[in-house]
């Protein structure tokens, strides 16, 4: 019979970037939220008192922070918000939009640097995401975090976002607990009260969406996208705390390999596919090396005695796991005509194509898919894959399954 987990022990949250691939998470919070309710362990406090997040994934996890009175409701709230996105809701989409922000990418590109220094042209990004900013003021009421971190329904929040400015990456945490920021090569933590301009910071895509200004340290620094240069996307729920973590990815963990990739006559990728292989380079591949590392501390603590452990920094850390079972970059391909008209010409010219088959093509617009086509296929997909490990999820919590009907809750 299986140990029973120390369920007093401190529960952390980790949501990663991706863009619209977060869609993902969402649907693994319900399924979650459902076994919950399930295994009549719906009158527990907050199930994660500890929540992290980066990219979407930080907008996701301060939006979760900011109900932790209420864990159900939480998720109903982020999931109706996801189940019925459109990309206007995050970017500028229409045709004047795309002209004033990513016509001038294009037009770099065709004319050169030379000609747009001499026109003063001096475009931030490929999108105009102030649309987001608007989004945030109701999705994250951040106005409720001060009490509830208060109250105890909250341990800590943290986001994260990389500096432009000195190049570090910064994990920005809220929280009541004593606790002194941490320094790394490279990284370091940062007390501070989470704002929407964190969040933005977190979340701004390189090159997609601008860059955000952040006071801190007695100046201005412009910061992106937190999982630019994340090397150890776990360390920071552990830092604050958490022994026992549940992990949400965004991709390639559990994916089967593109067919295409062993194709006999292979041909010259597109700007779009580059992109797409960037992207997923940025948002993906850190958190599977951060938990293979995870996994080898872990064994190796295994190894030692208990009465020399104790003389080790280093603890044992319990991962639960959820990453997508199937190739986001496939589902991306069959929603890019879902794309409002102006962004599809847009992404066109970089070689995105509505074509189905196209699935390394699709790998840029799976980013930026906010359609609820695809967002809602994404949060099933999450859904499915979290009822597939059941069991494990389960037993993490200690929740007492009896093996009956996992009820859907009515979430629009």
């Amino acid at each position: 019979m299986p140990t029973p987990p120390d369920t007093a022990s401190p529960t952390g949250l980790l949501l990663t970037g991706g863009g619209a691939r977060a869609a993902y998470q969402v649907g693994v919070l319900e399924a979650i939220a459902d076994l919950r309710r399930t295994c009549g362990a719906e009158r527990e406090p907050n199930p994660f008192p500890i929540i992290t997040g980066t990219s979407a994934g930080a907008i996701n996890a301060a939006a979760l922070a900011c109900g932790a009175d209420n864990f159900d409701r939480a998720v109903r709230r982020v999931a109706r918000v996801w189940r019925n996105f459109h990309a206007h809701h995050v970017y500028g989409a229409d045709s004047l939009s795309v002209a004033r922000s990513g016509a001038r990418w294009l037009t770099l590109l065709s004319l050169g640097w030379a000609l747009a220094r001499w026109r003063r042209m001096r475009p931030r990004s490929l999108l105009d995401n102030t649309p987001l900013e608007h989004l945030l003021t109701k999705m994250v009421p951040l106005v409720r975090l001060p009490r509830l971190l208060r109250q105890g329904h909250l341990k800590a929040l943290a986001v994260t976002a990389s500096s432009y400015t000195t190049g570090e990456h910064v994990t920005f945490f809220e929280t009541q607990a004593e606790l002194q920021p941490w320094v790394r090569s490279q990284r370091r933590a940062a007390r501070d009260r989470i704002t929407h301009e964190h969040l933005l910071a977190s979340s701004a895509i390189p090159f997609v969406f601008p860059a955000k200004a952040i006071h801190m340290d007695g100046r201005t620094e412009f910061f992106g996208d937190g999982s630019m240069r994340q090397s150890a996307p776990i360390a920071p729920a552990i830092h604050l705390g958490a022994e026992r973590i549940v992990v949400i990815g965004a991709g390639r963990m559990h994916e089967p390999k593109d067919p295409s990739s062993t194709a006999a006559t292979p041909t010259y990728p597109s700007l779009a596919q580059i992109a797409g292989h960037a992207l997923s380079n940025i948002f993906l591949d850190a958190l599977a090396v951060d938990v293979e590392r995870v996994l080898r501390i872990n064994q190796t603590l295994s190894l030692i005695p208990p009465e020399a452990r104790v003389h080790s920094a280093l603890r044992p850390i319990d991962l639960l796991v959820i990453a997508p079972s199937q190739r986001l970059d496939a589902v991306a391909a069959r929603h890019v005509g879902d794309l409002p008209r102006p962004v599809r010409a847009m992404l066109g010219a970089l070689g995105v194509t509505s074509n189905m088959a196209d699935v390394r093509g699709a790998a840029l617009a799976s980013y930026l898919l906010f359609e609820q086509g695809y967002t809602r296929e994404l949060m099933e997909l999450g859904r499915a894959d979290t009822l597939a490990q059941r069991d494990a999820v389960c037993r993490f919590f200690g929740w007492h399954d009896r093996g009956d009907p996992v009820q859907r809750r009515e979430h629009r």
